[in-house]
């Protein structure tokens, strides 16, 4: 874990010592029901390619979700996966002749420069499970600054949230970036973006939510938690949760268990899988939901809100609602800001088609070169 003190880090010029201009508190977002756009809306768009954040803000979404990795040269990228897989991305030509890493395609964002992830095209690819994607054939993966610049150009008045994860992969240190290249170069364009607190800071990985925490108290932190990282299989201590054990905690149910933990590291919000179930912890040949009813109260008591993710289907959302969630993450948020508003949620407002799309042919004609 990052020991750093939030003085240190001012004198050492991570954090400014002045506050930031108009700051954005966590109650902001109960303005607008949080419909939060799943890397862009993959459900609708080939994902995480700045078409993406376009569909996001043309079919109303309150917060656009997205993932960063670190590429070898230490550039902040908006990607999902750890490797660039085939199925998603095609290889186009070496960034330079005879390059001994290409092709790129199965390579790890950690071992590939900026410059080679810019020669891959990732937005010809339909996905199978997700058939009525739009293809953008050509896409490139883009920076976060890329992203940050283009939204800025179709919301000049800043009004959209950000929903940011970390993607390291803590059982494997090799296969990223660590802990502190991805908090302190997120956190440097996080910095010096006009949406420098409109952003939740989300991992599973829970030591970047305590180091972006020491690092930046201003920054709202959400923890992300499903089957796999809450637990290991030979009942050792899991490397997700900062070295935390679910079990050590009182509960009495295991949702509030889940809930305690992520208070425990200072989480402001607690983002669990929606679409899982699990043992019972009573008896194990009974499945029970990931999150639960006890889990959003408890998270509540403690002055946390609960974005489950991700979530398709509306009879899953219906339940969530009822159950008092505060936002959710979704491939289709089209949908899910219909659904919200048909039960009397206050939705966000959609955004100029014309000005969204006159800025992305701008800004995707920067993100090639020409």
């Amino acid at each position: 874990m990052i020991r750093l003190t939030l003085y240190t880090l001012v004198l050492s010029g991570f954090v400014s010592a002045s506050p930031a201009q108009d700051p954005l508190s966590l109650n902001s977002t109960k303005k607008f029901y949080d419909v939060q756009a799943h890397r862009g809306g993959r459900g609708n768009t080939v994902e995480s390619i700045l078409p993406s954040f376009a569909w996001g803000l043309v079919d109303g979404a309150t917060t656009l979700e997205l993932d960063n990795g670190i590429t070898l040269d230490g550039e902040v990228v908006v990607w999902h996966d750890e490797e660039i897989t085939a199925r998603k991305c095609r290889d186009t030509k070496p960034v330079v002749p005879n390059d001994p890493s290409f092709p790129y395609v199965g390579k790890f964002i950690a071992n590939l420069t900026l410059a080679q992830i810019k020669t891959l095209d990732c937005g010809s690819q339909r996905q199978a499970e997700y058939p009525q994607q739009l293809l953008y054939p050509g896409a490139q993966i883009p920076t976060l600054k890329e992203v940050f610049d283009f939204v800025e150009c179709a919301d000049p008045t800043h009004q959209i949230l950000w929903n940011i994860e970390s993607k390291i992969d803590a059982r494997f240190p090799n296969r990223t970036a660590g802990v502190r290249d991805f908090v302190q170069k997120q956190h440097a364009v996080f910095q010096s973006s006009p949406y420098y607190l409109s952003i939740t800071y989300q991992s599973f990985d829970w030591r970047t939510l305590t180091a972006m925490k020491e690092l930046d108290p201003r920054i709202t932190t959400s923890a992300l938690i499903d089957e796999d990282t809450a637990f290991m299989p030979d009942n050792s201590t899991t490397p997700w949760l900062a070295g935390l054990r679910l079990d050590e905690f009182p509960g009495p149910s295991f949702g509030e268990q889940v809930v305690q933990a992520a208070h425990k590291i200072d989480a402001d919000i607690l983002s669990p899988t929606a679409t899982v179930t699990i043992p019972s912890p009573k008896d194990p040949s009974e499945n029970i939901p990931f999150t639960t009813q006890s889990l959003i109260n408890e998270a509540h008591r403690l002055g946390m809100q609960v974005k489950p993710w991700t979530v398709n289907r509306l009879d899953i959302a219906d339940e969530l609602l009822q159950w008092g969630v505060d936002g959710i993450i979704t491939d289709y948020p089209s949908v899910i800001r219909r659904w919200a508003k048909q039960h009397g949620r206050s939705v966000a407002p959609k955004y100029p088609k014309q000005r969204i799309f006159t800025c992305l042919r701008k800004h995707m004609q920067l993100d090639s070169g020409n």
